[in-house]
């Protein structure tokens, strides 16, 4: 097998950050004959392609493809099926590489003879101020984002469920099959919990590295998360299981609903407010303490108090609009 790659970058409306992604892949430690990235473009209304078409001038092996449809699963399927390399990456616009990402990670897939391998994800944001610089702390915050291991990172290489903006060999799409396209989010997450239910392997490697760039307001951050509630359950729907799915992705959906079902109930019962406001208080009193522990100069208290409402609440809300339709799509007997 050659060392040959396809780079894989669905986009949609980024042009305030495909011009920092384009230029970390294209300085990157990459044999250009043996390259090619494939933009695949879900009918960006901004200057996205424009911006991509700009480097297609200095470096022929960047392409463009389109997508009608729009939906990253799509896209994701779309590069693929129209790449040669011997080697996939599937990457975020949102998102710049180091120079030794893809260099070192198609060696430690060969070495490890790995199905798909992937590095620690730094979260960082393009406009510094004390908002942004809140809501990437809380993003970069156990509390805030669980204990992914390609978030938290690790000492060693290890096993791991999920990575990142990971590099398969071609073999494994052709053994496992290809992203599912029902899933708006979390069809990595599926794929390579598929991956390992078929006894192929995926490990961490700590010292490669990528940097994601966070929503910077929380109109973004809110949309972004609820997005990412509401497909947890639908994604257990549509997959048949939750097996691709782990216990800190519901923890704010159990909040929400500590929240709102004792509400509900003592409208009958006026005695159970007292776990609404055990739970509430017992939330706030943790991100109190959380928030004050982070602060500095470069962001105060209450932008860290909330960036962790807005991520936890619109995650909470999405997941049980998620419930609601798993609940509809029953009933309606849908498949």
């Amino acid at each position: 097998m050659t060392n040959s790659i396809s780079i894989i970058v669905p986009c949609y409306n980024e042009e305030k950050y495909i011009a920092s992604c384009i230029e970390s892949i294209v300085t990157a430690e990459i044999d250009v004959q043996n390259s090619e990235v494939i933009f695949v473009d879900g009918n960006s209304q901004d200057q996205t392609v424009a911006i991509i078409e700009s480097y297609q001038e200095r470096y022929p092996f960047i392409k463009v493809v389109p997508n009608p449809q729009r939906f990253t699963p799509i896209s994701m399927n779309i590069g693929i099926q129209a790449s040669n390399g011997a080697y996939i990456f599937i990457l975020s616009a949102h998102a710049k590489y180091a120079p030794d990402y893809f260099r070192q990670l198609v060696d430690y897939a060969r070495q490890l003879q790995a199905d798909c391998v992937g590095g620690v994800l730094h979260t960082d944001v393009k406009n510094q101020n004390r908002r942004s610089n809140a809501i990437k702390k809380v993003l970069t915050h156990r509390f805030g984002v669980g204990n992914a291991s390609f978030r938290t990172g690790s000492r060693e290489i290890k096993a791991v469920d999920t990575v990142a903006f990971g590099c398969y060999s071609r073999e494994t799409f052709q053994k496992y099959g290809l992203f599912n396209e029902k899933l708006i989010r979390n069809q990595d997450i599926e794929l390579n919990k598929r991956i390992l239910n078929g006894g192929g392997k995926i490990y961490l490697i700590p010292e490669v590295e990528a940097t994601y760039f966070a929503r910077e307001n929380f109109t973004d951050l809110a949309k972004n998360n609820y997005g990412n509630g509401l497909w947890n359950l639908l994604t257990a729907y549509y997959t048949k299981t939750l097996s691709s799915l782990s216990l800190r992705h519901f923890i704010p959906l159990l909040f929400v609903l500590s929240l709102l079902l004792p509400s509900l109930f003592a409208l009958f019962i006026p005695e159970l407010w007292w776990i609404t406001f055990l739970s509430l208080g017992s939330y706030l009193a943790l991100v109190i303490i959380i928030s004050l522990n982070l602060r500095d100069k470069k962001t105060d208290f209450f932008y860290l108090m909330t960036s962790f409402l807005v991520l936890h609440l619109s995650y909470g809300f999405g997941s049980l609009v998620g419930l609601l339709s798993v609940v509809k799509k029953i009933v309606k007997g849908e498949k």
